[in-house]
């Protein structure tokens, strides 16, 4: 099959066509082009509130494209090397949910590394797949989680003959990838389905010299985060299938929870992103790992800090490494993650990706300049100079392996009631408990409480982590299961 025209737009076309034709409007949204909503207006422009347009038939429709939307379809899947790819507006939370719905219904299993985003627990409780953990190895100098090992994930294979999927990150939020390639050859050998959660990883489908891609590495389907290294607006998203998948299908079960009012100006976004990275990638991420280099290099010169790359890479469970992620250990400066990321942003006007226990994340993108992490740079050297303290007593790592006492499904749904945190040891959670961002559960629903997770919870609360998930919002009280 020919390559497509990467410079094609359709759904930007489409609008602009649109707008040319100065249709009426009788239809939704009520605002009716911005009329009815002056100050809305006012405030995100006229020109972005005339293209905030329902379907129609000269625009497609999401659900069940057959025009533009179907054009934009084929170029991004194309530009991606899959079979299909499908333009996600409720994020990559809905892709990542498709993927675990798509290849695992009611008490079939899936098996997967446990420092999973919430969304692919969220999509078990859903639909009633049954998690098998291979808890990833850690680095325990750094304090992160890394890649599944080959033979950890054979031995669940081996012992799980009868999972329908394995779902891998690739990479993780700090830029860690596991063999994909390996585990993918793996799975398909045990007729399993291979799954990439790809929020952290769209770079890897244009850049040279960048770890191996979900697609080219054969897996199922993978879901990309156009909005966070790809340039697309916030909440925009692919999801990717490969070969193996029935495309047809796979429709089906987005169109259960995605939206019937798909917003063009995410779908517009999505598809000029592509065509931008489609055309520009090679040049736009050798720039953003130039960047990322430099801002390593200087920080590293710093003291104290650590900001590492590609050298933790050993073959197994760090088997390559995302360059363009600026990740910074901060223990040595007597200073949790988050307490850097809270002074960044309180004291010096930078907003980093997040902190946590151990680290920062600074997010590298091609809006990027080399004056802003000059910035950076002299803000955290300012903060080891002002800060540091001694860093006995902190605590070294978060990732703690789960006691899986209950299926996800099943302990959300069932009888419980609130105890005290400090009350709650010993008994099961019904419910959800991490630090956002990353999203990665330090708790969820199904899982034994433990002194090693609550200790956790309330250091993580005293560094002034911010905690999400459960429905007490001061972090109180826990939701765990009644007993007999």
């Amino acid at each position: 099959m020919p390559k497509l025209n990467q410079q094609r737009m359709p759904i930007m076309e489409a609008l602009n066509e649109f707008k040319r034709n100065r249709l009426v409007p009788f239809d939704v949204p009520g605002h009716k082009r911005g009329k009815g909503n002056p100050e809305l207006t006012e405030f995100l422009g006229e020109r972005c509130m005339t293209l905030d347009v329902n379907s129609m038939k000269p625009l497609d429709n999401l659900c069940h494209p057959v025009s533009v939307i179907k054009e934009a379809e084929e170029l991004a899947a194309d530009a991606f090397g899959a079979k299909q790819a499908f333009f996600m507006v409720n994020g990559t939370t809905s892709a990542v949910q498709t993927m675990v719905l798509s290849a695992c219904k009611k008490g079939e299993k899936i098996i997967l590394p446990r420092n999973v985003h919430r969304s692919v627990i969220n999509a078990m409780i859903l639909g009633g797949a049954i998690p098998v953990y291979v808890n990833p190895e850690t680095n325990h100098e750094i304090g992160i989680s890394l890649g599944m090992t080959l033979v950890a994930v054979e031995e669940a294979i081996r012992e799980n003959p009868d999972a329908k999927a394995i779902l891998v990150n690739n990479p993780t939020y700090y830029g860690v990838c596991s063999n994909l390639k390996a585990i993918t050859e793996l799975a398909h050998a045990a007729g399993m389905l291979v799954l990439a959660d790809e929020a952290h990883g769209t770079h890897f489908y244009f850049g040279e010299n960048m770890p191996i891609s979900g697609m080219a590495a054969g897996a199922d389907m993978a879901s990309v985060s156009m909005h966070k290294s790809g340039g697309s607006l916030t909440q925009s998203s692919f999801l990717l299938v490969g070969e193996g998948m029935n495309a047809g299908y796979v429709r089906q079960i987005i169109n259960l929870t995605q939206t019937t009012s798909g917003s063009y100006l995410l779908l517009s976004s999505l598809d000029i992103s592509r065509k931008n990275l489609a055309v520009n990638g090679k040049q736009i991420f050798a720039k953003v790992t130039e960047m990322a280099q430099y801002a390593r290099d200087e920080i590293n010169q710093i003291g104290d800090y650590y900001a590492y790359s590609r050298e933790l890479i050993n073959g197994d469970t760090v088997y390559d490494f995302d360059a363009t992620k600026l990740s910074i250990n901060t223990l040595h400066v007597g200073l949790a993650g988050i307490e850097v990321y809270s002074i960044l942003r309180d004291e010096y006007d930078i907003q980093v990706e997040f902190g946590d226990v151990g680290n920062i994340l600074a997010y590298i993108s091609v809006g990027d300049s080399r004056r802003n992490l000059e910035r950076l740079v002299s803000a955290l050297a300012e903060i080891r100079r002002i800060y540091k303290k001694d860093k006995a007593g902190m605590l070294q790592y978060e990732y703690i392996n789960p006691a899986v006492a209950v299926a996800p499904q099943e302990a959300f749904y069932a009888d419980k009631e609130a105890l005290p945190l400090e009350k709650s040891g010993g008994r099961i959670c019904s419910e959800f408990v991490m630090a956002y961002p990353p999203g990665i559960p330090i708790l969820a629903p199904g899982e034994r409480i433990t002194t090693e997770i609550l200790d956790a919870i309330e250091y993580l609360k005293d560094k002034g982590c911010f905690l999400t998930g459960p429905e007490d919002m001061e972090i109180k009280n826990l939701n765990v299961l009644k007993e007999d």
